[in-house]
C-alpha cells in the first residue's frame, strides 16, 4: 500500500525539523545498542520474500479499493528517512532482526521490572511464560513508582489514582460489589490460613 511512500516522502522533506534525526543536538554522538541497528535488514534482503513491501502486484493489493486513482507520485531515487536517534535501552522482540526506525523511550527498562521484561523478551512471542512474564512487571513496576514516591517525599493518593472518587460518584453499585469480592477473598485468605494455624 502507499502509506509508506507517503511517510517517506513527508520524512524527506522536512528531516531537518526533527531533533531526534540529529543525536548531537541532544549531547549524544553514539547509539546506545548499535547492534540492534547492524541487524536491521535492508529492503533489497527482504525483496526474496513473497508478498513484502508495498509494490506488489494490483490484484494482490489487499488495500486496492480504497487506493487513490491515480496513485500519488513518489519518485525513485527518493532517500530512506533518517532512523530515530536511540538514546536508551530499546527491548526488541526475538522475532525481529533489529530495532525499527521509530521506537518509543519514555519508560526504558529499569529496575527489577526491567530485568523481568528482559527475561520476557528473551523468549519467543509464542511462549505463554513471556506473557505472564510481561504481566508481573507490569504489577512490579507499580510497587517501584510507589516507593519511588515515597523516596522522593511524595505520598502517592492510590485510592485517587486508582479512580474511587468517580467509580463512587458514576457507578456506586459497581464499587460496592468490588469492595464486597476484594472483603470475600480477604476473609476467605484470613479463615484459611487460621486454619493452618490450628492445625500446626
Amino acid at each position: 500500500m502507499d502509506h509508506r511512500t507517503d511517510v517517506k516522502q513527508h520524512d524527506h522533506h522536512h528531516h531537518h525539523e526533527h531533533d531526534l534525526d540529529h543525536p548531537e543536538h541532544h549531547g549524544h554522538t553514539h547509539e546506545v545498542q548499535p547492534q540492534l541497528r547492524a541487524q536491521r535488514p535492508t529492503r533489497e534482503q527482504l525483496s526474496h520474500i513473497k508478498g513484502w513491501g508495498a509494490d506488489l502486484d494490483r490484484a494482490n493489493r489487499p488495500g486496492v479499493p480504497m487506493e487513490r486513482t491515480p496513485p500519488r507520485y513518489t519518485p525513485a531515487d527518493i532517500a530512506e528517512p533518517v532512523p530515530q536517534a536511540q538514546k536508551v535501552e530499546v527491548l526488541v522482540s526475538t522475532e525481529r532482526p533489529g530495532i525499527t526506525q521509530v521506537f518509543g523511550t519514555v519508560q526504558p527498562p529499569s529496575g527489577l521490572s526491567g530485568m523481568l521484561r528482559r527475561a520476557a523478551f528473551a523468549m519467543t512471542e509464542n511462549d505463554i511464560r513471556r506473557w505472564m512474564v510481561l504481566l508481573l512487571a507490569d504489577r512490579v513496576n507499580v510497587v517501584e513508582g510507589v516507593v519511588e514516591d515515597l523516596a522522593h517525599g511524595h505520598v502517592p493518593n492510590i485510592l485517587g489514582e486508582m479512580g474511587i472518587k468517580s467509580e463512587w460518584q458514576h457507578n456506586k453499585q459497581g464499587l460496592v460489589k468490588k469492595a464486597a469480592i476484594a472483603g470475600a477473598i480477604g476473609a476467605a485468605a484470613w479463615y484459611l490460613m487460621k486454619r493452618r494455624d490450628e492445625r500446626y
